[in-house]
């Protein structure tokens, strides 16, 4: 590891900032600037106490700072790592594109070849049950959906669950309401049956997990979720599905392609 001096500064004393503070500050720029690397362990707590002179608590503090930024975990008898950066970058004018119906991919399967990671899918879950008063209105009031609940992971780390609803009159006695809808997935077997695909809307948000999600997706401290709500809208303008999505923030970069007219 190189030196601290030449990574890190020292502390000052005339500033009001306090010293957890500093100390974190100047651990999250060696970070930005590439001095810490992706999965590298930072300094020890004996390394910074003695490096800044200050208390095995204070530094203490710092990390916390970090981890609850979601920028380093912790692990037991280890130390501190820099967390590695997002692995997807989710282009949200591709993903959805034919060509990969075509060729028997689904969005994720995607995803993951251009991540170079390897995609699995568990906790599937496919029924029939009553549509929530904002899925019935955004599918056009329909009273029952098919819904297909499953988690995504790459090379074994959960990175997101969803749940797709279907109107039945659609997907009941269909492929999709197998639990593999096959090559493709619901988007090709929805094409078969004549809803040719139109276009997608998509509402993003970003906060807090609840406790659920944190044990779903397997969440450090401090890392936020994004919660994705996508409607898929056929050639005759019907809701034909809704996905609504919730992602661990650190696991993707969601990108957009925006016309200048």
């Amino acid at each position: 590891m190189t030196s601290l001096p030449s990574v890190l500064g020292a502390l000052d004393p005339m500033s009001d900032r306090a010293v957890f503070r500093q100390i974190a500050d100047q651990l999250r720029e060696a970070i930005d600037r590439g001095r810490f690397r992706e999965g590298e362990k930072l300094p020890s707590e004996a390394e910074l106490v003695e490096h800044y002179g200050v208390s095995r608590m204070t530094v203490r503090n710092s990390f916390s700072v970090l981890q609850g930024e979601g920028l380093v975990h912790a692990e037991h008898g280890k130390g501190v790592f820099v967390r590695p950066r997002p692995p997807v970058h989710r282009l949200a004018s591709d993903r959805f594109a034919r060509r990969h119906r075509e060729q028997g991919k689904s969005a994720f399967t995607v995803e993951a070849d251009a991540a170079g990671s390897h995609p699995t899918v568990d906790g599937l879950e496919v029924k029939e049950e009553k549509a929530s008063q904002d899925i019935s209105a955004r599918l056009g009031s329909v009273r029952r959906v098919l819904a297909r609940r499953r988690r995504y992971l790459l090379d074994g780390r959960p990175v997101e669950f969803a749940t797709s609803y279907l109107p039945l009159d659609i997907a009941r006695g269909t492929q999709i309401a197998e639990p593999n809808p096959g090559p493709g997935g619901i988007y090709a077997r929805l094409e078969e049956l004549g809803h040719h695909l139109d276009h997608f809307e998509e509402e993003i948000r970003a906060r807090m997990p609840s406790p659920a999600e944190v044990k779903t997706l397997q969440l450090a401290s401090g890392v936020p979720v994004i919660r994705l709500i996508r409607t898929a809208y056929d050639t005759e303008k019907r809701a034909v599905e809704v996905c609504d999505t919730v992602m661990a923030a650190d696991a993707y970069v969601l990108s957009y392609q925006l016309p200048a007219t």
